[in-house]
């Protein structure tokens, strides 16, 4: 499993939702968020997660780019689904906790459904991105997936995915290079 995050990514972003609005809600603080799929990127370093399966979260230096706006996500190892977000105004936010929900994991997930890891939040100038990437076959969980940001009781972000069979999405199964040809 990959949580991963930046806490600045120097790029110039388009705003707006990328996903439905009954599946996202976003606080009036966000200046900037987009939600979508992606394809896998090498980490810089890892931090400490206690509350992931891993226990740890990955850290990349640029966020790479959404290959589709989601928010259906094939279940496809390498591919990741995640947010870019900014506040308003010329301050992030520290101390936000990211909570991934998902179906029961199988396996050496051991049955989680539920994981989270703190970390801060840019501003709409310098979007941040966090995502989550399949990394092992136990977390192919197929279902819905929700990613909710939140900083001192308020949720900053909340968007749900929802994880198919990659025949469900060939196109976007095969985006990346990462799918089996035999699966």
């Amino acid at each position: 499993m990959r949580l991963l995050l930046t806490t600045v990514c120097a790029l110039t972003l388009g705003g707006g939702a990328a996903v439905s609005q009954d599946a996202t809600s976003t606080s009036p603080r966000l200046g900037f968020f987009k939600a979508g799929v992606l394809c896998a990127q090498d980490s810089l370093e890892t931090r400490a997660a206690p509350d992931t399966v891993a226990g740890t979260t990955h850290v990349i230096d640029e966020a790479p780019p959404f290959v589709s706006p989601g928010p259906r996500v094939p279940a496809v190892i390498g591919i990741g689904f995640g947010v870019r977000a900014g506040l308003k105004g010329d301050f992030g936010q520290d101390g936000v906790t990211m909570t991934v929900t998902h179906p029961p994991f199988t396996g050496a997930g051991k049955g989680a459904t539920r994981q989270s890891f703190v970390t801060s939040l840019s501003t709409s100038h310098s979007p941040s991105i966090t995502f989550y990437q399949f990394d092992y076959p136990y977390e192919l969980a197929l279902g819905e997936w929700t990613m909710t940001a939140e900083a001192a009781g308020e949720i900053l972000y909340q968007v749900s995915f929802t994880v198919v069979p990659p025949a469900a999405l060939p196109e976007l199964a095969n985006a990346c290079g990462y799918q089996d040809p035999l699966s």
